[in-house]
């Protein structure tokens, strides 16, 4: 197989910013401070004879420092001078610190997960502050996590990242992974007047057909005045990217043994389709057959401005004050055009890999020309808008007898919204009906899409080009949150007793999330829907070269083109003809479901710290528990199913109540957190630490959620649904971390670590089979077998549909849908729920790191690996009916990074890699397989204050794949190009 691969540039500049200078929260104040460096080739003095240091020589020694001073386990990265981080995405910055990795989303970090944690397992703070989420969902339920979007949030404007991988009382809970806080900057941190403004373009390859160069812009400003008791910072950044991201799609039915026999499952003996399977699975063996199959071309449109002003003020030098806004805006379109196939699971022929989990070679179906199977040709414009807000105000008292107090608030928002009047998650299909067999073939990593037309039915006939069903879904989300923080410090300084830390603080987090679908369920084709649809609107669209270099996108069997069009004046044309959206060109409806979600915490914390010499050794020991109270309210407004109706041959809705009602579950939990850490120097150089702590992360926001839902669309055998549980109680993990670190040079070091998390209260996902009063099943029922017994058993939908029409009159609508009666049966649903569960996991690895300059060469090298165990692996060869319990996100990760920097040039070239990780398990397993990526970057400052730069990301094009239980079970492949830009930067 190849390896699939996605990543970030520049280097591992494990490092951060001296915490002294600013009263920060929460994470931030309990960072450690580093030490001045000596000069070296990479510092300078200014004219008043300062030491300036810049670079990331300079950077890099803050980072040794800090790793190397600091209690507990603690790394960051820090900004190598104002305005200037060292990557332009923040997550990607943090894949470079051992044992963090990232998920991507259109070649760009978004996510991160910590030591084999996933996103949902790692807090993200803002200075200190919890922050809302900004996620607009799928269109059809709410956001499944609090996971912070780094993508949300420019690089100029961070100061520095922290990143805690060991639980401590002083620092905010919700994260069993890491709590990440993002530390902006102060005008007090460096006074005087400084700033930088920067400019580049950047050229994304991937751009389909196009060559688009779009603009970045980034300023950061800051001034102190009246002796510096007065300060003032400005950060703004402006950015524009245009992109495009091609998959290929493969959706799969559930993971059936070989002695099932379920629609979608293979054919047995003696039934004569079971002649047609070659090699097919043992009774024992495990499979997956393909159920849907597409291409899809996207080009995206980003805008992302950002912005923060900062005001402080010191009336007295025991006395200060900060007031913050931060603005952050996000807007995304996305025109999707795609081909695609749908299998009946009828006249089948297959064949298989040997098991016990037996992959699929090839999948292929047949069809008679009087089924007018389709080959769907759709398109989407979907936009949406994301915007957070922050406010907030600090005070720091340096009282009398070493007593500091902080009092901080915030009120904090993140929306997020359709940004047209079609929705977020938008579908219009067209279809080419006609096909005569058509066939998946699995053998290598680019799944390849082929079908034969009959011959009266050409794919590339524009007049016979349908327009089918559609969708328009609504979403809505909004997340609102309050906090007020009050952290005190007492200094003793004598002896071993050394300080104490101690605080409260209250957060009231309010959670709204809502949706709404218009959906025509017209996908047998609208009624002389063809002639409707000029043939101007169509556009032709290659395939194969939207995924050159993938194994298997050159094959002669690939669908070499489908028609693209026009979307808004489809749309518009369809609703003048069809009324599709009403008639009036919203298709944006009222909100059908809407819950709401308010959780308040109370926590208070105390932390002892110490200080000892053993045996002339210094030596450190701190000792913290936190409590926290959470309560849980959660209301949800659902719709509520009263009929059916069937569309297809396999297509069946369900009606809804025209009146809703909310209703209001909740639930409860306290937590007791402690921990201690403790390091010594055994010898000169060398550190060892260890700690033991507590830790927890709260249920994802779907998981809470009150209101049982059922999904609109259903199929022969039944349908699905789900309900949340507002009484989960948080993941607790007991965690366990040791090092060895040796500081050989004051800018080189080896490290070895090791770490245990042993995690309980997971939450786990049961399923019930339920039906609902009045959803029925009209293809099972009586009208149905006494119209196949009059027409035969290959009648076809529409000749069943005119037989009940005809034989039972007022339940067949004009539209020819087969309406569910009292006579038929009542439809299976199968309803998940979350539940905690009473299994354990543990997990544990090793990191090691390595950070070595060549003497005065300005060569350098950063490496580090991380080794991750669970005992909680997916199993492979259970089917879907047997749920299990798996860790998402546990894999191994490398990074290395050469870099140069010496006589104002900069430059370097990171390969960032991460191994194959489950990505979701429950009844089907979902992996991304391993990938690696190779960036680089330059520099050159051409006169003091101002540089040149250049950057490439992916500057090998590396491609991400993903499967199911087989490699053969392919369920995207996406192919990503390089992305390069350059720009000036002016500093002062």
């Amino acid at each position: 197989m190849r390896s699939f691969t996605a990543g970030s540039r520049l280097f591992l500049s494990v490092s951060a910013i001296a915490i002294a200078a600013m009263p920060q929260l929460a994470a931030a104040q309990d960072a450690p401070q580093a030490q001045d460096a000596p000069q070296d080739p990479s510092t300078a003095s200014d004219t008043s004879g300062d030491i300036v240091i810049s670079g990331i020589r300079a950077s890099l020694r803050n980072s040794i420092a800090i790793k190397r001073d600091g209690q507990g386990v603690v790394d960051a990265i820090s900004a190598e001078e104002m305005g200037k981080f060292p990557d332009t995405n923040l997550a990607e910055s943090l894949q470079r610190i051992t044992g963090v990795s990232i998920d991507r989303s259109n070649g760009e970090g978004q996510f991160v997960t910590v030591r084999g944690f996933g996103p949902e397992y790692n807090l993200v703070t803002l200075n200190g502050r919890a922050m809302p989420t900004s996620t607009i969902g799928d269109g059809n339920s709410a956001p499944s996590s609090r996971s912070f979007d780094f993508a949300n949030l420019a690089s100029e404007g961070v100061a520095a990242l922290e990143v805690y991988k060991s639980g401590r009382a002083s620092v905010p809970s919700g994260g069993i992974g890491s709590t990440i806080n993002i530390r902006t900057p102060r005008p007090f941190d460096k006074p005087g007047l400084r700033g930088s403004i920067s400019a580049k373009g950047v050229y994304d390859l991937s751009q389909n057909g196009k060559n688009d160069i779009t603009p970045e812009v980034s300023g950061i400003i800051s001034d102190t005045f009246a002796n510096d008791r007065i300060g003032i910072l400005l950060t703004g950044s402006y950015q524009k990217r245009k992109s495009s991201s091609n998959t290929a799609n493969v959706g799969w039915r559930d993971g059936y043994l070989g002695n099932e026999n379920n629609w979608g499952s293979l054919a047995m003996a003696p039934d004569p389709r079971a002649a047609n399977i070659t090699n097919r699975p043992k009774a024992t063996d495990v499979y997956e057959v393909p159920q849907n199959a597409s291409y899809d071309l996207n080009d995206i449109n980003r805008e992302r401005i950002n912005g923060q002003l900062t005001l402080q003020f010191r009336p007295a030098d025991n006395l200060t004050a900060t007031f913050d806004y931060t603005y952050a805006r996000e807007t995304v379109e996305t025109r999707n055009a795609n081909v695609g196939i749908w299998f009946n699971h009828n006249d089948t022929s297959s064949s298989w890999t040997n098991g016990p989990v037996a992959g699929p070679i090839f999948y292929t179906e047949r069809f008679g020309q009087n089924e007018g199977k389709d080959l769907s040709y759709s398109s989407a414009l979907t936009a949406y808008r994301s915007i957070n807000k922050s406010i907030g105000g600090n005070l720091e008292w340096k009282a009398p007898g070493g007593v500091t107090i902080i009092l901080d608030a915030h009120h904090s928002t993140a929306e997020s919204k359709p940004n047209n009047v079609y929705g977020n998650s938008v579908s219009v299909g067209t279809a080419i009906f006609g096909i005569q067999s058509q066939t998946v073939n699995f053998d290598k990593d680019f799944p390849v899409i082929s079908v034969t037309m009959y011959p009266a039915s050409d794919r590339l006939n524009k007049a016979l080009i349908t327009p089918t069903g559609n969708a328009f879904r609504n979403s809505y989300f909004k997340d609102e949150i309050n906090q007020f923080q009050m952290r005190g410090k007492y200094e003793h300084d004598q002896g071993f007793f050394d300080s104490l830390d101690f605080g409260l603080g209250y957060l009231d987090n309010k959670v709204r999330s809502a949706y709404s679908v218009l959906q025509n369920d017209t996908w047998g084709g609208l009624p002389n829907g063809a002639a409707t649809v000029p043939d101007d609107i169509f556009n032709l669209v290659t395939i194969p070269d939207k995924f050159t270099g993938i194994s298997g996108s050159g094959d002669p069997a690939v669908i070499p083109s489908f028609y693209n069009y026009n979307f808004e004046r489809l749309v518009g044309i369809l609703d003048q003809a069809y009324g599709i959206c009403g008639g009036d060109g919203n298709c944006l409806t009222p909100f059908t479901t809407d819950r709401r979600i308010r959780e308040k915490t109370m926590s208070a914390y105390v932390q002892f710290n110490g200080k000892f010499d053993a045996f002339s050794r210094p030596g450190h020991l701190i000792a913290g528990l936190r409590y926290e109270n959470t309560v849980i309210k959660s209301s949800a407004l659902v719709p509520i199913p009263v009929g059916s109706r069937q569309n297809s041959a396999n297509e069946f809705n369900i009606l809804y109540a025209t009146q809703n009602s909310f209703t209001t579950f909740s639930g409860s939990y306290n937590e007791w957190l402690p921990s201690v850490d403790f390091d010594i120097e055994p010898l000169n150089n060398v550190k060892f630490r260890a700690s033991y702590s507590h830790t927890i992360t709260r249920a994802g926001y779907d998981q809470l959620q009150g209101g049982r839902t059922f999904d609109q669309l259903f199929r022969i055998g039944g349908g699905t649904g789900g309900q949340g549980n507002p009484g989960l109680v948080p993941y607790k993990s007991k965690n366990i971390d040791a090092s060895l670190e040796w500081y050989y040079k004051p800018d080189s070091y080896i490290s070895a670590g090791f770490f245990h998390k042993n995690v309980s209260n997971y939450i786990g996902t049961t399923q019930v089979t339920v039906t609902a009063p009045g959803v029925t099943n009209p293809a099972l029922g009586p009208r149905t077998a006494a119209a196949l017994a009059a027409l035969g058993q290959n009648a076809t939908y529409a000749q069943i549909a005119a037989y009940i029409s005809a034989n039972y009159p007022g339940t067949v609508t004009p539209q020819g849908f087969i309406l569910g009666t009292a006579a038929d049966p009542l439809v299976p649903f199968v309803i998940s729920q979350p539940f905690n569960s009473k299994d354990t996991a543990t997990i544990n690895g090793f990191e090691f790191a390595v950070t070595h300059t060549f003497w005065n060469t300005g060569f350098g090298t950063i490496l580090n690996y991380t080794i991750v165990n669970s005992n909680r692996d997916y199993n492979n060869t259970l089917p879907a009916s047997i749920s299990q319990f798996a860790i998402n996100g546990v894999s191994n990760s490398a990074n290395a990074v050469l870099f140069y920097d010496k006589n104002g040039l900069q430059a370097r070239v990171a390969y960032n890699w991460r191994d194959k990780f489950l990505a979701g398990g429950g009844t089907n397993p979902f992996y991304i397989e391993a990938y690696g990526q190779v960036d680089a970057s330059a520099s050159f400052e051409v006169v003091k204050g101002v540089t040149i730069f250049a950057e490439g990301i992916n500057v090998l094009g590396a491609d991400r794949r993903g499967h199911r239980r087989s490699e053969r079970n392919v369920t995207f492949v996406t192919r990503q190009d390089a992305r390069y830009a350059a720009g000036l930067r002016f500093s002062f």
